[in-house]
């Protein structure tokens, strides 16, 4: 997805989530605060309003939508002037973009995206009073889902398992019913159900999500930020995850019967799946799930974690997502580059109330104040960290390099070469429809 920096991860690109349409160059590092495939600085000034003070060019919306759905969910009341930018953001048609310098000037629909889509909807129903916004987003989803149920990040692309997620989740936060959203047929369940690895797939595979099946039918490997992201719409959920349902057992892996090799994974079967692949791949990478790209050794994936703690305190799994929250308490002040990178900070504190830790002592950290930090002094902060006050965001405008904490896009070919896995990684470097 060429959005990396929206859920915040580490890995590839995003740029597979456009189709394949086009190789994108590569971009450079994440975090560099340079312009896509430049090397030089960003130029899109930060307005005023925005959280992160870094160029938003390419997770605006998604960072903002992150934030001010973490605040809510931590008694924090957001400044009138932070809604108004998320929801000046939003295109006449009902979808939102990655970040539209003018708000006053028409949308050019290309660059309109399901994943921004997707969590700004989630944002504005955690914070209330903005039905008629929540309704055009949800329409625009509807009317761009594919005929296979799925989403891809920009319309008439090929579907794949992070955008189909988000906006299952968005539809979840909305209390619309995702079996009865569907084209030709096909619900968004059914949509979501395309990317998860079945009896067809070796074993240590089965329950994960690939970002999309390999073009020429060749088996695709399930993808680190994909298993991470789509687990929590196989759960059930949405942003903030508030569920309270634990089951003190470990998930069950999936069972594959004589002849049930070519089968979908079962609805009523693919949480439960997506959690024993996650359990799995988490106790095989040491509390964290791993990105691995070509010709580079493997490295910690800080966004798929993140995504797959999520999933599975949504499953009713806590105790297997503990070890998972524990590293991200202790490493994660990388992820955030030492508080400034607002969408990492949004996700950590999005995780730490799901798993029910004080966010105002997360690995040593009072998240709620990081990131009232990094935006507009809120109306009020009556949540788990009172000292995430009012003049709070006067102390820590520091710039978030680009805040993108995404990898650029690969390429369609070496994506597909490596089962699609990168691509997701990198969600937040979106840009304008390729």
């Amino acid at each position: 997805m060429l959005t990396a920096a929206r859920l915040g991860a580490a890995a590839l690109a995003a740029a597979l989530l456009t189709g394949a349409a086009a190789v994108p160059a590569l971009a450079d590092t994440p975090g560099t605060g340079t312009a896509p495939g430049t090397g030089t600085a960003p130029s899109a000034a930060v307005p005023e309003g925005l959280y992160g003070k870094g160029d938003p060019t390419y997770d605006g919306v998604w960072r903002q939508s992150l934030a001010l759905t973490a605040l809510t969910a931590a008694q924090v009341t957001p400044a009138d002037s932070a809604v108004a930018w998320l929801t000046g953001q939003q295109c006449a048609d009902g979808g939102w973009p990655s970040y539209r310098a003018d708000a006053s000037a028409a949308c050019d629909a290309a660059t309109e995206d399901s994943n921004a889509t997707a969590v700004a909807v989630q944002a504005l129903v955690a914070l209330g009073g903005h039905q008629e916004a929540v309704d055009k987003g949800l329409q625009w989803l509807k009317a761009n889902q594919n005929a296979d149920g799925s989403w891809a990040y920009n319309p008439g692309n090929p579907g794949d398992a992070n955008s189909t997620g988000l906006a299952v989740n968005a539809l979840l936060a909305a209390k619309t019913d995702p079996a009865g959203v569907a084209k030709a047929g096909r619900s968004a369940f059914d949509g979501l159900a395309a990317f998860q690895l079945g009896c067809a797939a070796p074993a240590e595979q089965r329950g994960g999500f690939v970002y999309q099946p390999s073009p020429d039918g060749t088996p695709a490997q399930a993808n680190g930020l994909a298993s991470g992201q789509a687990s929590l719409a196989a759960a059930g959920g949405r942003l903030p995850v508030t569920s309270t349902n634990r089951t003190d057992a470990a998930p069950k892996a999936l069972v594959c019967p004589d002849g049930a090799a070519g089968t979908a994974v079962p609805r009523a079967d693919s949480g439960e799946a997506a959690a024993a692949y996650l359990t799995a791949q988490l106790a095989a990478g040491g509390r964290h799930l791993t990105l691995t790209l070509p010709g580079a050794a493997p490295a910690p994936d800080y966004a798929a974690t993140a995504w797959g703690a999520l999933g599975l305190v949504q499953g009713g799994h806590p105790q297997q997502a503990a070890g998972a929250v524990d590293w991200l308490a202790e490493e994660g002040g990388g992820w955030t580059k030492g508080g400034t990178d607002a969408a990492a900070t949004a996700t950590l504190l999005l995780v730490a109330q799901a798993a029910q830790r004080d966010p105002a002592a997360f690995g040593g950290t009072d998240l709620v104040k990081q990131l009232t930090a990094l935006g507009p002094a809120p109306k009020a902060s009556g949540g788990a960290s009172a000292s995430a006050s009012a003049g709070a965001s006067a102390t820590a405008k520091k710039d978030e390099g680009g805040s993108l904490n995404k990898y650029w896009p690969l390429g369609i070919g070496l994506l597909i070469g490596i089962g699609g896995g990168l691509v997701l990684s990198l969600q937040r470097k979106r840009g304008a429809k390729l």
